[in-house]
């Protein structure tokens, strides 16, 4: 095929073939519009060559050379090609491993640029594996040495990065006049931005880091602008969706549902209260994110929006990620309406099947007013009568379809998302930006703060003799590991393994049990009973107990491997300690000397504020590591990037509103090229506007 359109596969392109397609596809790559999207992961500026006897040990230099002999040692990929290059200085030894095809090249007389690392080799200079560049002339332009920038990409076995930019040149020839501009030349002017094919070409192969810039600033708007958009039309279909029923708040109701608690609520409870029962009066669908600390008391609040949709006769359902989560809100509510007339269940894989069909039955026929569960919830034969409230926790754990499906089982039901991960404001603005947002930023009185301390490797005997004072004092523990079994090709201790270790070695006289989350159901429970009711003292576990997990006398956790975990899951995992009136102690032990890991787990040791450790933690590791886009259904990003794009998130934000404020279907022919990319990136968002 001589002409590719965009759509068309790289295969059918001059040097791919089936052998390089598969590698392309493997790196997300399978269409001429992939390609020429597939941007370097990094520019290098080579600066001008050096003669070998100026070279620096353990710098990476270029040298321009004659190459003087070269010989092939070994057979297949044992192979190497051992070659002497030499200019007027002096002479090096290079070696290529594993590229027996470059001897017919490496011809004595021929003029090459090589590039690489330094070392010495019995006396000489020597490069192993450098790049590699064949001259017509023995000495390259000066200047132009000094300006070049050139492309990286990330590679893949099969396929290297120098092969991927000549593939990607090659495709851009064709792939450029089909590049469509997605804004009139005023919009551009306004916001500084580069006619887009330029961008594009330049973003792959600037000549200078301006240019570089420039172009990434371009990409970066119109990456955050469709972002903006998903967001904003999921937004506009919810407000002109179908009619919610309105949930007024009385006083007589208000002094009701108050009765249940057994304690005040804080100012920051009672603020996101007005919020939620503001939204819930209005017959628009709620859509409402609370977010809030760990022991913040976002499930106090929930079941105050849940007991205000039941006083209006309407049924209200919670859904959480795992069943211990599940099993601790039902748990709670079951506490707090004890007496109460409400009816409520719990559905879980778990549930037996004669229970669980009296709880479909009961939900079908509106005697159940509220039902807590997992994933069970999902499925097609749980129906409800009046389902008025749509309660989910930690929504980033659930697909756009789960959420979808959840909110469809009743006719337009309210909508109230909760989180215990604190969210930067780049990423609420971004993930939940259809959301309107309740932030409960004050604790509870009588919540200890956690101490947290990080500790080398070498000092475990100390961090357990720790533990063990905590245990006479009455106290209880949890020891979290990485992995549930030891892995070959990971050099991390296990929660298997160690279970057998810590009790031979440290606990040998306490109670320890282990929990992960590959065991039974009824296990699991029976492990946790056994914790909460304290005939356990120390819990061995993986991440399992990140979230839900409640255990008044547990004032310890203790974190192997801590440099393996991002700072906002520990933050979690110490949330699971100093619950009640005792202190906390959250023990790091981090089995690195990297200075860079080791200064992100500080951050921890200097701040127990949820929302000052999810800011460190998306400035350190990126938004990728936190929550993913994809579970949200809203477009990757590739060049824009959430912790240094802030302002070009807030202007992208501005004229998405605007648009979306004017046409809220895109119909515009100007808006044409947007809307076709935005169908490519999330089908899903476009149908909500064709639909409604």
């Amino acid at each position: 095929m001589s002409r590719l359109g965009l759509d068309d596969s790289v295969r059918f392109m001059k040097g791919v073939g089936p052998h390089r397609a598969g590698s392309l596809a493997s790196l997300g790559v399978e269409t001429l519009r992939d390609l020429v999207h597939y941007f370097p992961m990094r520019h290098e500026q080579h600066g001008p060559t050096v003669a070998i006897e100026d070279l620096q040990l353990d710098q990476t230099q270029a040298v321009v050379g004659k190459v003087l002999r070269a010989k092939l040692i070994g057979v297949g990929r044992a192979s190497r090609i051992q070659a002497a290059i030499g200019d007027q200085t002096g002479r090096m030894h290079v070696t290529w491993f594993s590229a027996p095809w470059m001897l017919e090249k490496l011809t004595g007389g021929a003029w090459v640029k090589i590039r690489g690392k330094v070392k010495l080799y019995a006396d000489w200079p020597q490069m192993v594996n450098p790049e590699i560049e064949f001259l017509s002339t023995p000495i390259p332009t000066e200047a132009a040495e000094q300006q070049r920038l050139l492309p990286v990409y990330r590679a893949t076995e099969g396929i290297t990065s120098k092969q991927i930019d000549q593939i990607v040149r090659r495709g851009w020839k064709m792939a450029a006049p089909q590049i469509e501009e997605w804004y009139d030349a005023p919009y551009r002017t306004q916001r500084k931005l580069l006619p887009r094919r330029l961008a594009m070409q330049r973003l792959h192969w600037p000549d200078t880091p301006t240019q570089l810039a420039e172009a990434r600033h371009r990409l970066a708007y119109d990456e955050l602008l469709l972002l903006q958009l998903a967001v904003a039309i999921r937004r506009w279909h919810v407000r002109e969706g179908r009619q919610a029923p309105a949930m007024p708040l009385s006083a007589t109701i208000d002094e009701r549902i108050r009765r249940r608690f057994p304690f005040k609520f804080t100012a920051a409870q009672d603020r996101a209260v007005r919020e939620i029962v503001g939204d819930m009066g209005k017959s628009v669908a709620m859509n409402r994110l609370l977010e809030g600390d760990v022991g913040s008391g976002k499930t106090a609040v929930a079941l105050y929006a849940s007991l205000l949709a039941i006083a209006h006769r309407w049924q209200v359902t919670v859904i959480a990620p795992t069943e211990i989560l599940a099993e601790q809100h039902y748990n709670r509510i079951c506490e707090y309406l004890k007496g109460s007339r409400v009816r409520h269940g719990l559905l879980t894989g778990s549930t037996g099947a004669k229970v669980r069909r009296g709880l479909l039955k009961a939900a079908a026929s509106g005697e159940l007013d509220i039902l807590v569960g997992t994933h069970a919830l999902l499925e097609q034969d749980v129906e409800f009568a009046r389902l008025g409230l749509v309660i989910v926790d930690e929504q980033h754990r659930f697909g756009v379809r789960q959420r979808a499906t959840l909110r469809g089982k009743g006719h337009a039901p309210h909508y109230m998302v909760m989180t215990a991960t604190p969210i930067p404001r780049t990423l609420a603005m971004t993930l939940f930006g259809d959301l309107d947002i309740s932030v409960i930023d004050k604790m509870p009185p009588g919540r200890q703060p956690v101490r947290t301390r990080l500790m080398a490797r070498g000092d475990e005997p100390a961090a357990f003799r720790f533990v063990k004072t905590r245990i006479e004092a009455g106290e209880q523990a949890f020891v979290v590991y990485p992995l549930i079994n030891e892995a070959e090709d990971l050099p991390l201790r296990a929660a298997t393994e160690e279970f057998e270790r810590l009790k031979k070695f440290y606990f040998a006289d306490t109670p320890i049990g282990l929990l992960h989350g590959r065991m039974p159901a009824a296990e699991k429970q029976k492990v946790m009973d056994a914790f909460v009711a304290g005939r356990t003292k120390v819990l061995v576990a993986t991440t399992v107990v990140e979230v839900g997990i409640d255990v008044p006398r547990a004032t310890v956790m203790l974190v192997q491997h801590a440099e393996r975990y991002g700072l906002a899951q520990i933050h979690q995992l110490r949330g699971r300690v100093g619950r009640r009136n005792l202190p906390g102690h959250c023990v790091l032990l981090a089995d690195t000397s990297s200075e860079q890991a080791l200064e992100r787990l500080r951050v921890l040791t200097s701040t127990t504020d949820g929302f000052a450790v999810a800011e460190a933690d998306l400035r350190m590791r990126g938004p990728g590591e936190l929550i993913g886009l994809r579970q949200h259904g809203l477009p990757e990003l590739q060049v824009a990037d959430l912790s240094k794009d802030m302002e070009l998130l807030m202007e992208a934000r501005r004229d998405a509103q605007a648009l979306v404020a004017r046409d809220p279907r895109l119909r515009s022919p100007a808006l044409a090229a947007i809307r076709e990319e935005l169908r490519r990136r999330v089908g899903q968002v476009i149908g909500l506007i064709d639909v409604a």
